[in-house]
């Protein structure tokens, strides 16, 4: 029974030295939450925008990301990690470490609620309800794999952000529908969004906005407009309502879907569009139809 005693209380010893001096963080903050990663990881960065002297350091893939947040005259490192739990739910845990953190901050946690533990689970709770709030303003419905029809089009070229696509397509609007209108060239289609790349990592990719028109021997020349014939696709298809701004979260959407099933994709989405974002409107009541590709034989 001694030595039982003995071993109980070197385990505890041990136990206490690691948390006070080995352990790589002080404290943890966990919650479940709907949405998958990268709708998340998303939501977060934009989140992030939102905090004074706050900056993402890091981002090691869709599941990590390392912040610098500023608490009073001390800098806090938040590493948020996020582990799917489901195909619509995921688990958030945030290690955090203040950048003056010492034995004796360590050891008040220990045996009270210090003022660093409530304001890092305000500031997570301020985020999660930050997230819900995102979650209510859009919609993602998978229906399968379809057929994307052929198409020739008139594109203009962009590269932006993620969240900048929707304010290159508001831009380019009036461009391709007036050089169209004044040389009366006929619409055959909605406008559609083509991913040619797309850097995870950096949230930044290029992309062609284009109209479907019909083809004849005379069309309008113009320096920033080019033409190119689509072929017909099969892809992975979602329909997708809500500020276009966010259309992205479809494109996580799909990829889980894809990888679930099984299917190689190309991992680069079309999105094909019901609204004029120029309008204005109910949000939930824009419609996307986004495609995401699969890998054909000679991909």
């Amino acid at each position: 029974m001694k030595r039982l005693g003995l071993l109980f209380l070197l385990v505890a010893i041990l136990a206490l030295g690691w948390y006070l001096f080995m352990k790589p963080f002080d404290y943890l903050v966990r919650f479940e939450t709907r949405g998958n990663a990268g709708t998340i990881n998303q939501t977060l960065k934009t989140w992030n925008t939102t905090q004074e002297n706050a900056e993402i350091t890091a981002q090691q893939d869709l599941y990590e990301i390392v912040q610098q947040l500023q608490a009073g005259d001390t800098q806090h490192e938040y590493h948020w990690k996020i582990t799917p739990e489901s195909d619509t739910t995921s688990l958030v845990q945030v290690y955090v470490t203040g950048a003056d953190s010492s034995f004796k901050d360590r050891a008040a946690i220990l045996f009270s609620d210090t003022q660093f533990e409530k304001e890092t689970r305000q500031r997570v709770t301020d985020f999660a309800r930050y997230l819900n709030d995102h979650l209510e303003k859009f919609k993602v419905r998978i229906t399968g794999i379809t057929e994307l029809p052929a198409t020739f089009s008139a594109c203009t070229q962009l590269e932006t952000s993620q969240i900048g696509k929707a304010f290159g397509m508001m831009k380019n609007y009036p461009l391709l529908s007036e050089v169209m209108a004044a040389d009366s060239v006929t619409l055959n289609g909605r406008p559609y969004v083509e991913l040619q790349q797309w850097n995870r990592k950096k949230d930044s990719i290029s992309f062609k906005f284009c109209y479907p028109i019909m083809q004849t021997d005379s069309l309008p020349l113009h320096q920033e407009i080019h033409y190119t014939q689509r072929p017909g696709i099969r892809a992975i298809k979602a329909v997708y309502n809500g500020n276009y701004l966010t259309s992205d979260r479809a494109w996580y959407a799909l990829l889980n879907y894809a990888k679930k099933n099984g299917l190689e994709t190309t991992g680069l989405p079309i999105e094909v569009f019901f609204n004029n974002p120029n309008m204005g409107g109910n949000e939930l009541e824009w419609t996307a139809e986004i495609y995401l590709p699969l890998k054909s034989e000679n991909d």
